[in-house]
């Protein structure tokens, strides 16, 4: 088997065999590792119903509810999806090998920048068992081992979930490792595993992440909560905006990409607040607002300060009236995330100027912010949504989990 699941091995054991099975990752050719990440998709398929009855066990376990809930259940429909997802990765391009930039010198030299793995990839993420079959895949696609530390509240999922990718023959041993989720001690090791560890990418909530990035001992890349933001201009369509703010909010409100917040334009206000309120009530959206919002919809209840920053991750959105776009700009630079924002404008000078001046990963004009995902973004699978600058930002998948080296050939030079 390529893993071990057994409780015996301390964290550090997993950790010390991912860095040995890192070099044999790296080693395999694309169509080695294609090859099992086909194979990893139709296991998955094959043994959905052991899957199944594994999440079975943490869904009824009864640990989370509501939104976690939601992103801990699988069914036949989403095992399907994560299979998918798998086919995906293999059908992108192997960043690995490629040329990032080559020139000579005139000595004669010949430099050559290429994409190399990162190495030993850590993961740390709650309640979503898709995570871990996406995250493999992309580890994988990029030549990286990788340690697995997900929630207690998906374990079984989990442990099943590694079980069938481990069972894939040709994996090399160590490649795919899963930490105990049942103690913290577990991320508190792996975030001091300088030296076994080459980069660790924290997703959840904003605690989780607050805690590694300020932590840990290995390099983060930072995924981020999502405070996300729709502002409806002045000159928007209404229409238009109605099927954004009510995709970005109800399509899937447990997920950092879905709408938090709603800005509206004074000059809009009295005729756009009063409709999407009693379109998202309708639907069963809790509101909250202020002063000027509340005035105009009696389904909209007092926001505090508090509201302004928080993910709801639910079927909940605050309401804003601002006097237009350098006040919704200067709002969400404010509170968001750095995650995903939108403007609903039919003024092309009003949606540049938003596009230039938010903060934030992804900033979208009239589409909704739930478009950022990896799979939208014709990434396949993605790792996370980095909120951070360095590195990467936004969606990220396989070009960000390789580093980078330098290959210089010569024909005797020496240094005078």
């Amino acid at each position: 088997m390529a893993t071990s699941v057994n409780p015996a091995l301390s964290t550090r054991e997993r950790l010390q065999r991912a860095r040995d099975a890192a070099p044999r990752v790296a080693e395999l050719s694309s169509a080695q590792k294609d090859d099992l990440l086909r194979r990893m998709a139709e296991a998955i398929e094959a043994d959905a119903p052991s899957v199944l009855a594994a999440n079975k066990k943490d869904v009824e376990a009864g640990t989370v509810q509501g939104a976690m809930r939601d992103r801990l259940l699988l069914t036949r429909e989403r095992i399907a999806a994560i299979a998918k997802a798998v086919r995906e990765v293999v059908s992108l391009t192997d960043p690995v090998g490629e040329t990032i930039a080559e020139w000579k010198r005139p000595n004669g030299l010949l430099i050559r920048k290429v994409r190399v793995p990162l190495g030993v990839i850590g993961i740390i993420y709650e309640s979503r068992p898709n995570v871990t079959v996406d995250t493999v895949a992309l580890a994988l696609k990029t030549g990286n081992a990788i340690v697995l530390r997900g929630g207690k509240e998906a374990m079984h999922s989990n442990l099943e979930l590694v079980r069938v990718l481990s069972s894939v023959p040709g994996l090399p041993e160590g490649a795919i490792q899963l930490l105990d989720s049942a103690t913290r001690d577990s991320v508190q090791e792996l975030i001091e595993g300088r030296g076994l560890v080459d980069v660790i990418i924290p997703r959840g909530g904003a605690g989780l992440i607050n805690f590694v990035v300020e932590n840990s001992l290995v390099p983060v890349i930072e995924t981020g909560a999502g405070n996300c933001h729709v502002f409806v201009d002045e000159s928007a369509d209404l229409e238009m905006a109605d099927r954004i703010v009510i995709n970005a909010k109800t399509q899937r409100p447990s997920v950092c990409n879905a709408a938090e917040k709603l800005l509206v334009h004074a000059e809009v206000a009295g005729r756009y607040i009063p409709r999407i309120a009693k379109n998202l009530e309708g639907l069963n959206v809790e509101l909250r607002g202020d002063e000027a919002a509340v005035r105009l919809a009696s389904a909209i209840r007092p926001a505090t300060e508090e509201d302004w920053g928080e993910e709801y991750l639910r079927l909940c959105l605050a309401i804003k009236v601002v006097s237009g776009v350098e006040e919704a700009i200067a709002h969400i630079n404010r509170y968001s995330t750095k995650n995903s924002e939108a403007i609903v404008t039919e003024n092309e000078e009003n949606a540049r100027r938003f596009l230039r001046a938010v903060d934030s990963a992804a900033v979208y004009w009239n589409a909704s912010t739930r478009f950022s995902d990896g799979a939208e973004f014709g990434f396949g699978a993605e790792m996370g949504i980095s909120t951070q600058k360095l590195h990467c930002r936004g969606p990220f998948a396989l070009a960000e989990l390789t580093s980078s080296k330098y290959e210089i050939f010569g024909s005797g030079q020496v240094r005078t």
